[in-house]
């Protein structure tokens, strides 16, 4: 593990391998432990992983600027520059699948490419397009009051929604570990963060204009980028594979089998394989071709 100084806090690197870098990025509720059955094979192939905690998760500290997606962006970012990496491929999921995304576009010399699963590639244009259950949840996250107890007193998204979204059932050992970081109410305050960031119609602006943006990475015929997906998925439903068959100009994606949101719970084996294959086909592993 690996602890660099970044901005106003520190971050913390889990490494393994050598070769060309990828960068993971976890989301909303986990960590690097995410990518613990995958970041192993994908080393094995010759690649140097490097599994990021962001700010306020996993090991990582606490940042004074606040925990909205405009601050993960910047820590990344300035993760990057201290590692002084070049020519490397980003794995996102969840929220760091819009880090990834925006980065990549604003750094289109250094980054290689992206293979994302399970984060929002859409801003969610209205309310009504919700089902009425996720329309009830994201109301009362917004909610003052409610969100906090939900999220800071109740800790939901350990205890209920990663659960929820895997289709195995996390043992006594994983969940502990899922849960060390996240052990009062202060520390929870990055996933309630994370909650109120979904732009949902227009709000909040910044990140609707975030997510809208990333989508010209999705089209551009020079980034090369991997939708990885579950069956039946969460975020990213039959629609969106859809959207990306359509619209993804030099996008593969892959059919990982069985899963929910938390895919690398469920396929880690599977998402390796698709990242390793696809690396190779974009010049990613040095020594390895």
């Amino acid at each position: 593990m690996t602890t660099v100084p970044v901005l106003d806090t520190h971050m913390q690197v889990v490494e393994s391998g050598s070769g060309s870098p990828v960068v993971f990025l976890h989301g909303n509720p986990t960590s690097s432990y995410l990518w613990r059955n995958v970041t192993g094979r994908v080393a094995a192939a010759g690649y140097r992983c490097l599994a990021v905690d962001l700010i306020g998760m996993g090991n990582s500290g606490r940042s004074l600027s606040g925990y909205r997606l405009i601050d993960h962006i910047a820590h990344v970012e300035g993760l990057i520059e201290a590692l002084e990496l070049e020519d490397f491929t980003f794995v996102a999921h969840d929220w760091g699948v819009a880090i990834a995304l925006d980065i990549t576009r604003r750094l289109p010399g250094r980054v290689r490419g992206a293979a994302i699963m399970e984060g929002r590639l859409h801003p969610i244009a209205s309310r009504a397009s919700m089902d009425p259950a996720a329309r009830q949840l994201f109301r009362n996250l917004r909610t003052e009051g409610v969100g906090e107890r939900m999220v800071l007193h109740e800790n939901m998204f350990v205890e209920v929604v990663r659960p929820s979204g895997i289709l195995r059932e996390l043992s006594a050992d994983e969940m502990d570990t899922y849960r060390k970081p996240f052990t009062d109410p202060r520390s929870r305050e990055p996933m309630l963060a994370w909650a109120r960031e979904i732009p949902i119609e227009g709000e909040p602006a910044d990140v609707t204009e975030i997510v809208a943006r990333n989508c010209d990475v999705l089209r551009d015929p020079a980034v090369p980028t991997l939708l990885l997906h579950g069956n039946p998925g969460v975020v990213v439903d039959e629609a969106e594979v859809r959207w990306c068959r359509t619209h993804g100009r030099s996008m593969s994606v892959v059919d990982v089998g069985a899963g929910l949101h938390f895919l690398p719970e469920d396929q880690p084996g599977p998402i390796a394989e698709a990242i390793v294959a696809w690396s190779r086909t974009v010049g990613g592993s040095r020594g390895l071709v």
